[in-house]
């Protein structure tokens, strides 16, 4: 008899293959979202039924980099199947799209790939499977570079996203990617730290939050300092925020991940 993961994979995602199970039930799908280049995933919760409604979580990954790091680096798979059986997080649906034109894309979740996402990887989802499609029920995260992708993505399309994560990020656009030649009021219209008093309004009228996390620095641009500060600056103009910090290097985006997703999709 064919699985539901199956079907759905057939008749709601096409272009979509499963290519592993969780130990719970919960089905990986791999596949191209329209407007990208190469090939993301879409995890699905154990005892997934295509009748209830699922929050949604889009994961950015690092660069240079592969959606695949969150099925082979950070246990998403293990994690979320057990947690959700356990009762600790609500069953949830993860979005995992790639930017750039293959693995070696040493850039930013900007310019193109914003676009994509937002324009045309959301509404595809939202068209195909039973997502509570209102920015309440959607979360961004990112590590490393997808950590900023998230936050500046989040910031700039505030209807679209209720919750943003930054997992160990930076908050200052890079001159890589579409940035390389960038002018200065592109680079201030994807700066972190301006966009926050720029969209004030904005976030207090969407209640947006935000989880910030960092463990020990990976990369000269994103010292754990960024992530403490920006923390600082979000409670500053009372908006809602945890930042937590992690001291050892061994599993550290596991835990991020871990404690990311508690909190994005608590039980209740």
């Amino acid at each position: 008899m064919a699985t539901v993961a199956a079907l759905v994979s057939a008749a709601l995602l096409p272009g979509f293959t499963g290519i592993s199970a969780g130990p719970a039930g919960g089905q990986v799908l791999r596949g191209r979202f329209p407007a990208t280049e190469r090939p993301g995933y879409v995890y699905l919760p154990p005892s997934f039924d295509p009748n209830e409604r699922y929050p949604v979580v889009y994961l950015l990954h690092g660069m240079p980099g592969s959606p695949s790091e969150y099925i082979d680096g950070t246990d998403l798979t293990q994690f979320a199947d057990s947690a959700v059986t356990d009762g600790v997080v609500r069953p949830f649906i993860a979005v995992i799209p790639a930017a750039g034109p293959d693995e070696h894309y040493n850039g930013e979740w900007a310019g193109p790939w914003e676009r994509s996402l937002v324009d045309r990887v959301v509404p595809w989802v939202d068209a195909h499977l039973p997502t509570e499609a209102t920015a309440s029920g959607r979360v961004i995260a990112g590590l490393s570079a997808g950590g900023y992708g998230a936050v500046d993505i989040g910031l700039r399309n505030t209807s679209v996203f209720g919750a943003i994560e930054s997992w160990s990020g930076y908050f200052r656009p890079l001159h890589d990617g579409p940035f390389k030649e960038a002018s200065r009021s592109v680079l201030a219209e994807n700066d972190p730290t301006q966009l926050v008093p720029a969209e004030l309004r904005m976030l207090h009228r969407a209640r947006t939050r935000f989880f910030l996390s960092t463990g020990p620095a990976h990369s000269h641009w994103a010292p754990p300092a960024d992530t403490l500060d920006f923390g600082s600056e979000l409670r500053s103009y009372g908006i809602l925020s945890t930042v937590r910090t992690y001291a050892g290097r061994g599993g550290q985006w596991s835990s991020q991940l871990a404690d990311g997703l508690r909190w994005a999709f608590p039980a209740t």
